[in-house]
């Protein structure tokens, strides 16, 4: 799957819906990124950024080590937790 700038809008306008959906928490599952930029953080922190509004856990499964180091240099690892 490729995440980068391109992608980003249509995935954001539907993140809020599929928040919502979820009963309890938002598990996001990032293992089929293979290709990716920084927009993919910008990704998931809305993600986060939606369930924390609408009072729900979130987590991400599945994080590409890439993609974890690039959250590590943007200051941000910590708001991406690892799902159980």
């Amino acid at each position: 799957m490729t995440l980068t700038h391109a992608e980003a809008a249509e995935l954001v306008r539907g993140l809020k819906q599929a928040v919502m959906s979820e009963p309890s928490g938002v598990v996001v599952d990032a293992s089929a990124l293979q290709t990716f930029d920084s927009s993919a953080l910008a990704v998931l922190l809305e993600s986060r950024r939606e369930a924390r509004a609408a009072g729900k856990g979130f987590s991400v499964k599945g994080l590409p080590p890439p993609l974890h180091q690039l959250a590590g240099l943007y200051g941000v690892e910590a708001l991406l937790p690892a799902a159980a």
